[in-house]
């Protein structure tokens, strides 16, 4: 795994977890309930999560929950671009949440450095935005799409089926010039996958380390916690933030949360601990 996440001008040290601060500009996320879909609402929440310490955020326009539809591309470069534009300022890497190249290439233009994309640069086009953006990817695994992904879930043996995916496309970007160094993989923590699914590959997570690229965690306030817990989701925060220490003990060098303040004083105890 690279010593460091290469993000346009942002060199950011992966020696210890760094958080991702979630910004959704989407008037149906699981999570937030849309409270963030104004624009401007947005970007004071963004500032709010770099000043309780986000090291970058995750600015996303289209819903990815299960049985979410698509939007169109001029909807979601209306949501998400107004952010950006605002947030590139704030000091910290910013990641577009698409999978449409027109998005990625116009968010990166307009101040992000990181693309985040759950469909890992499949869609025509994808890979090649990305390998001109100069900005990190993110590739993530998913079985099916949104809107069905949740419907029937299933794998002989989850963790080699997510870590063989992930591998194919680590090549894939890399064959398009994409240095290790700006290559992040997650194994998508509910994309097509029951409780058991995630639980497995939480407990695997440093498997993944060795495809030589960071590992993203975001099992943030997920329904997989609510099964766990039997909260619901604005309950969830204590529960993340457990999920999230777990993740980091396992191999983890992106935790992509809503509750980056809780998070980053557990990673602080964490990491006095183990000196």
């Amino acid at each position: 795994m690279a010593s460091q996440l290469v993000c346009g001008s942002y060199h950011l040290s992966l020696e210890l977890p760094l958080v991702m601060g979630i910004v959704n500009v989407t008037p149906n996320s699981f999570s937030d309930g849309g409270r963030h879909f104004d624009a401007a609402r947005a970007v004071m929440h963004g500032r709010q999560l770099v000043e309780e310490g986000a090291d970058m955020l995750d600015v996303g326009g289209e819903s990815s929950r299960p049985g979410a539809h698509s939007v169109s591309t001029e909807e979601e470069l209306r949501r998400v671009l107004p952010v950006i534009e605002a947030l590139a300022d704030c000091g910290v890497p910013l990641s577009v949440d698409t999978v449409k190249p027109e998005v990625m290439r116009r968010a990166v233009a307009a101040g992000a450095s990181v693309i985040n994309d759950i469909s890992a640069l499949r869609a025509p086009e994808a890979l090649v935005a990305a390998a001109e953006s100069g900005a990190a990817v993110c590739l993530m695994h998913m079985q099916g799409e949104p809107r069905t992904m949740q419907t029937a879930p299933s794998y002989g043996d989850v963790v080699k089926e997510v870590r063989a995916f992930l591998a194919v496309r680590v090549a894939a970007v890399q064959k398009a010039g994409i240095p290790g160094e700006r290559i992040i993989v997650d194994p998508g923590f509910g994309f097509g996958k029951r409780l058991a699914h995630n639980l497995a590959l939480l407990r695997h997570l440093d498997t993944f380390r060795g495809l030589g690229a960071c590992v993203l965690a975001g099992l943030s306030r997920k329904s997989m916690l609510g099964e766990i817990t039997g909260r619901k989701v604005s309950e969830r925060g204590t529960a993340s933030v457990a999920a999230a220490l777990l993740a980091a003990q396992n191999g983890a060098r992106i935790l992509r949360v809503h509750d980056v303040a809780a998070t980053k004083d557990a990673l602080a105890v964490w990491a006095a601990m183990e000196g």
